[in-house]
């Protein structure tokens, strides 16, 4: 309760995030909406993805999150 209270004024500190993931392959974009490339990490708190640097083992910028290629075109073609 009072963790949901301070994300809400102050934003999530992404403090607890999962291990670096790599994906094996690119998702079609018909399954997922988006093609995954490179390592990354979710925090666990709030689900926002974040670059992994594993060079230097640091987390990086946020990932933009891509719109569904599907879900866009059902939208103009309705």
């Amino acid at each position: 309760m009072v963790g949901s209270v301070l994300n809400a004024l102050f934003g999530c500190s992404h403090d607890k995030i999962t291990f670096p993931l790599t994906p094996g392959r690119t998702f079609s974009t018909t399954s997922l909406g988006a093609h995954r490339r490179g390592t990354y990490v979710v925090c666990l708190d709030c689900g926002q993805e974040f670059q992994y640097n594993w060079s230097e083992m640091r987390v990086g910028e946020p990932v933009r999150a891509r719109p569904c290629r599907a879900a866009a075109e059902s939208y103009s073609n309705g």
